[in-house]
């Protein structure tokens, strides 16, 4: 009885084994059989957006290209890289097949999920705001705040004030002034410089006092007025600046209403942007959108975080700061078109990359031991 149990156990596994040695039976319940590799070179796509794809003299470096090449070389892969000129172009080269892999810092989403397949997520990040450290209160600034406030009327009227007292002191004076200067020329000159000192300066300029007390009374009134002028002028374009000091501060995304915004062509914050009602302005790559907020035309920038900050840490020779919490927050992987076989081989290769420390020592190459 108890040989027939065993023979009937026995050939059972006898039949497995000489399967597999005739490579009929796969091992392991469940595995898949490992892609062999491609015959030709793959086909990457890449976007340049430092630290994790940086380009020079047609070579590519960078985080997600060190991590691309770590992982395809125990499959067996050779790589040749195509630049994409903006994140959309790369997208829709991967869903339409004329790349094999998109590798740079692509953002999972849905939306891009149903053109392409992912792999899994290997970098943590989300949106951050760069602004302009040396963004201030310039002359023109100052202008548009003095002329919304209506102080710009109240100037006007004072310069009016101004020509005519300058006329009636130079008419004043030529009558009552022997020593007065004849020529008209010379005359109003002088009389505006009188009129500019008690106004600017709240001090006249040497007077005869031609009428005795009632002149002193008359010098001391116009005192006042030249004092209470230069106060009003001090105290009005003071307001106006500290306004715009304080209005022109970004801090969150609650301080972008309103305001020209610099975003990255196809990107998430380019998405998140338009559907906050922001007033975003697409740029192809970090430098076009840093000129152009360098040159008042965007008033700060909305990107992935990790770019910003690379960005600004490694341009310490300009006036940029990366402001705010990280808000948005998503993660990173690598794309392949909708069934590619790669998927799994790749995706496998990433998890072994994250528990061996790979990704977490690349991290700390690229962005030093900040958290």
């Amino acid at each position: 009885m108890t040989e027939k149990r065993n023979c009937r156990l026995t050939f059972p596994f006898l039949a497995v084994l000489f399967g597999m040695s005739l490579g009929f039976v796969t091992p392991g319940l469940g595995q898949q059989p490992p892609v062999p590799p491609p015959a030709s070179p793959l086909t990457v796509g890449v976007y340049v957006s430092p630290p994790f794809v940086m380009a020079h003299d047609n070579t590519f470096t960078g985080m997600a290209i060190d991590l691309w090449r770590a992982i395809s070389e125990p499959l067996g892969i050779e790589t040749k890289f195509v630049e994409m000129e903006t994140l959309t172009d790369l997208v829709s080269a991967t869903a339409s097949g004329e790349i094999d892999v998109a590798v740079t810092n692509l953002t999972i989403t849905k939306d891009r999920a149903q053109q392409i397949d992912f792999t899994h997520p290997w970098f943590d990040a989300g949106l951050r705001i760069m602004v302009n450290e040396d963004r201030g209160s310039g002359f023109w600034d100052v202008i548009g705040g003095l002329q919304a406030s209506g102080h710009l009327r109240a100037y006007a009227w004072i310069g009016f004030v101004i020509l005519i007292a300058t006329v009636l002191v130079t008419l004043f004076d030529r009558r009552f002034d022997k020593d007065f200067p004849r020529r008209w020329r010379d005359g109003l000159a002088e009389s505006f410089y009188t009129v500019m000192s008690v106004a600017t300066s709240g001090r006249p300029a040497a007077r005869k006092n031609l009428f005795g007390w009632a002149g002193r009374i008359w010098q001391g009134l116009w005192l006042v007025c030249g004092i209470a002028v230069l106060a009003y002028v001090t105290s009005s374009v003071t307001s106006v600046m500290t306004t715009l000091s304080l209005t022109n501060q970004i801090n969150s995304v609650a301080d972008l209403t309103g305001r020209p915004v610099g975003v990255f062509a196809g990107s998430v914050a380019e998405t998140f942007a338009r559907q906050s009602g922001l007033d975003a302005r697409a740029f192809a790559h970090i430098e076009e959108a840093v000129d152009a907020l360098l040159d008042g035309r965007v008033a700060a920038i909305v990107g992935d975080a990790p770019v910003l900050e690379y960005y600004a840490h490694t341009n310490t020779n300009l006036p940029l700061d990366v402001v705010g919490a990280i808000f948005e927050p998503d993660k990173y992987g690598f794309g392949l078109a909708h069934g590619s076989e790669l998927r799994h081989s790749v995706t496998v290769e990433l998890i072994g990359a994250h528990e061996s420390g790979l990704i977490e020592d690349l991290r700390r190459r690229y962005f030093g031991d900040t958290p």
